[in-house]
């Protein structure tokens, strides 16, 4: 692949992990959920190319 395409993928990837993070920190603050664990499940689609990438694991709240 071109460094390009290789940067671009970065650009993406970190913008989804650092928007994503302040999401559920802001979910779990909102709701007073610190101490829980949560089932997560992250997509990433691209239509164009048919493609569905799915992500699962858990989450636990924080003090």
């Amino acid at each position: 692949m071109s460094e390009d395409f290789n940067m671009s993928m970065r650009k993406f990837l970190k913008q989804v992990g650092v928007t994503s993070q302040q999401a559920i920190e802001e979910a779990v603050r909102e709701k007073g959920a610190a101490g829980k664990s949560y089932a997560v499940k992250a997509v990433i689609t691209i239509e164009e190319l048919g493609m569905t990438h799915e992500v699962t694991g858990d989450i636990k709240g924080g003090d």
